[in-house]
């Protein structure tokens, strides 16, 4: 008689693993991060945040201030918050890629491309361009330039990779330059500003604390939409079929370059969809947005619990390893450690990532081969 299969457990032990990193991280940084300065903001009769004052005793009136943890206060929550949505939007488009085998270095560059050509659309439609007028229309023009720019350059990597037979490293390491010298050949490495108000007040809106929404709102259904795709539709399972053993995909009929050209497409419109938001959020753009953002979002990935060797990663790991990718790097402010020791301790984070999954993978593997087999009946 054959010994009972395992129980599976009901929940991810890598996504909970990842909110417990959070939250060990959350707490040291607020515990040895100390207090701060702030001035006091209560709603005022439109609902927005206005600095409180009183008066004193010689009849000034003077600004109330308050003590507040560097960490756990909402101005910096909220920077966190927008920081954060930017790389995890990206990290779930690289996440498929990396689930498939491949990687995307040049996720930074088309951000960059993207956020110029969307610039100058925007800018055509701003007060200072010659259809001021057309708000509405501006806002399309824009949004359709920016995510069709960045889908254009994923399809290109897609075609190149497939069609050459190359490896993606080498396609998107020299695509990576060829977006970013484009872009700055466009701007000549000058600022574009001046959009419609309408574009910038959707992006702009939020609460009373100054948390902007919509980057929240995104990233969040860029998380589920993601995740409905890997989990739950055929061609999500494809992905991991391909990450997993490509050559067996094909003897079973799955059509690997289609799938492959696809999370390439994807990957790109996650980076123009990151630089959309960016542009209405700063008001402008030049050739070096986004410089190291392919550092940040493949180590959002690789955190998140995508594996390298492909076959592997989920869209909720992106995100909660976007999260932890940029409480590090506020971490090192709020601890007033040198900041030239950022880029040192993420590419770090990334390689221990990578040495902890492949310590997993030679676990299970010693384990799968110590396990006694079937009993005889």
């Amino acid at each position: 008689m054959s010994s009972p299969a395992p129980r599976r457990l009901p929940f991810r032990l890598q996504e909970t693993g990842l909110i417990f990193v959070i939250l060990v991280l959350g707490a040291f940084i607020a515990g040895f991060g100390g207090t701060v300065r702030q001035p006091r903001l209560e709603a005022g009769p439109d609902g927005n945040p206005q600095r409180v004052f009183t008066t004193s005793a010689d009849g000034e009136r003077v600004a109330v201030f308050e003590e507040k943890n560097k960490f756990l206060n909402a101005r910096n929550l909220s920077q966190l918050a927008k920081d954060t949505s930017f790389i995890a939007i990206m990290a779930v488009g690289a996440t498929f890629v990396i689930i498939s085998g491949g990687i995307d270095l040049s996720v930074g560059a088309i951000f960059a491309l993207a956020s110029v050509i969307g610039a100058i659309t925007f800018r055509h439609f701003g007060p200072e361009g010659p259809a001021a007028g057309s708000q509405m229309a501006g806002v399309l023009a824009g949004s359709a330039a920016c995510l069709g720019t960045a889908t254009l350059c994923g399809l290109a990597n897609g075609l190149m990779i497939t069609g050459l037979k190359v490896h993606p490293f080498i396609i998107t390491l020299g695509t990576m330059a060829i977006y970013r010298g484009i872009a700055f050949i466009i701007t000549n490495g000058q600022s574009i500003g001046a959009f419609p108000e309408a574009f910038r007040n959707i992006v702009l809106w939020g609460s009373s604390t100054g948390l902007s929404l919509v980057p929240l709102f995104t990233m969040l259904l860029a998380g589920v939409a993601g995740t409905v795709y890997l989990v739950r539709l055929a061609a999500g399972r494809r992905i991991y079929a391909i990450g997993g053993n490509e050559l067996a995909s094909r003897y079973s009929g799955i059509r690997v370059e289609r799938v492959k050209l696809s999370v390439y497409v994807y990957s790109g419109l996650t980076a123009g969809i990151a630089a959309l938001l960016s542009l209405g959020y700063y008001g402008a753009a030049t050739s070096g947005d986004g410089q190291g953002y392919e550092l940040n979002v493949i180590a959002a990935a690789v955190v998140g619990g995508a594996s390298l060797s492909g076959g592997k990663g989920t869209a909720l790991g992106a995100l909660l390893g976007a999260l932890i990718i940029q409480m590090i790097s506020a971490g090192i402010v709020i601890l007033d450690i040198n900041q030239n020791y950022s880029q040192i301790i993420v590419g770090a984070v990334v390689i221990i990532a990578v040495l902890l999954e492949r310590l997993n993978q030679l676990l299970a593997r010693k384990k799968k081969h110590d396990s006694p087999g079937p009993r005889p009946g």
